[in-house]
């Protein structure tokens, strides 16, 4: 018995693919045996490694099985090291499962997927951001990067969660942040002074841009005064925090409804929407495309940020145009075919 427990604790020492290997020549050893021992039994190799593997697996179907006495002693070895060895694979499994989610919920684990949105610092806008992608796609991947130590949406399978500094190189390359579709920076607010919020944000952005410049960064940004240092490290869109809610106070206060258009326009949960339509050939003009997109249901808003374009509907639409809409989802689908 205490050969036994060495050998299980030395075994239990070993890596995942020494034990992986350990198991496998273990089983092909004892099909070769068994076949040896009992050739008429198996008839060929292959029946004699089903069978070890059925009587390991303790299942022992009986359409095959030891005569002789030298086969039936095989047999007990089976039953006393084979399934000792098989159970210590299932318990490896099981812990490596385990390790995984524990890793997962402490942010330690790489992303590799591509194409996602790197969410960064974790708080309450953070949360609806999270809604909102999953709004827009459900099969969105996202990665949460936070300096907390634990894993804020560990029941969403499509959000990764790493801990870690953001402004690290390290941890954005566990991101995958050079395969990013885009990175949102969120001020933290576990700093109470905005210029120091501001001050960890810039640090952030321009790490990103420093190693994947081609990831489109939009940031949120507490003083309006810092906006020309984020421009100087080439963010491509930024919000202003407590300005935007301020308006909306405003506008609230002085146009009763104002804020339920707004609302709509911000989330897709809540009636129309702002797309990107493409170019049809057959609009010369930005009349041609008003009418046309009309017709179908739907509003031409903007070229880019341009919302003049209903005062110059005349005026050809440029090869660069990006033109957008404001329509029901089912009316968008429907225009980009």
């Amino acid at each position: 018995m205490h050969f036994l427990l060495r050998l299980s604790g030395k075994l239990m020492r070993l890596r995942k693919k020494s034990i992986g290997l350990v198991i496998l020549a273990f089983i092909v050893m004892s099909a070769t045996i068994a076949f040896l021992l009992e050739p008429g039994t198996f008839h060929n190799w292959f029946n004699a490694f089903y069978w070890v593997m059925t009587t390991m697996s303790t299942v022992g179907y009986g359409d095959f099985f030891a005569k002789s006495v030298t086969g039936k002693l095989f047999t007990m070895f089976l039953y006393i090291f084979g399934i000792g060895l098989l159970s210590l694979v299932i318990g490896k499994i099981i812990d490596s499962m385990g390790e995984l989610q524990r890793r997962r919920g402490a942010g330690t684990l790489s992303f590799h997927g591509k194409d996602h949105v790197v969410l960064i610092n974790w708080n309450r806008k953070t949360q609806a951001a999270v809604d909102e992608i999953l709004c827009y796609s459900r099969d969105c991947r996202i990665v949460i990067i936070d300096e907390s130590g634990q894993h804020p949406l560990r029941h969403l399978e499509h959000v990764h969660f790493i801990s870690g500094d953001p402004s690290s190189d390290d941890i954005l390359q566990k991101a995958n942040i050079y395969g990013a579709r885009a990175a949102i920076i969120f001020g933290d607010t576990r700093i109470d002074e905005a210029s120091l919020t501001d001050g960890k944000t810039l640090l952030i952005a321009s790490s990103i841009e420093r190693i994947a410049p081609q990831v489109h960064t939009t940031v949120e940004i507490m003083q309006e005064k810092n906006i020309q240092n984020f421009r100087h490290v080439h963010v491509n869109e930024f919000v202003l925090s407590h300005d935007a809610i301020s308006r909306l106070a405003v506008r609230s206060a002085l146009q009763e409804g104002n804020p339920e258009v707004i609302t709509q326009l911000l989330s897709r949960e809540h009636g129309d929407d702002i797309y990107e339509v493409p170019r049809d050939a057959a609009w010369r003009t930005y009349g041609d495309a008003f009418q046309a997109l009309l017709l179908q249901g739907a509003t031409l808003l903007s070229d880019r940020g341009d919302l003049g374009i209903n005062r110059k509907l005349d005026q050809p639409i440029p090869q660069e145009a990006r033109l957008y809409i404001v329509s029901d989802e089912e009316t968008y689908r429907q225009i980009k075919g």
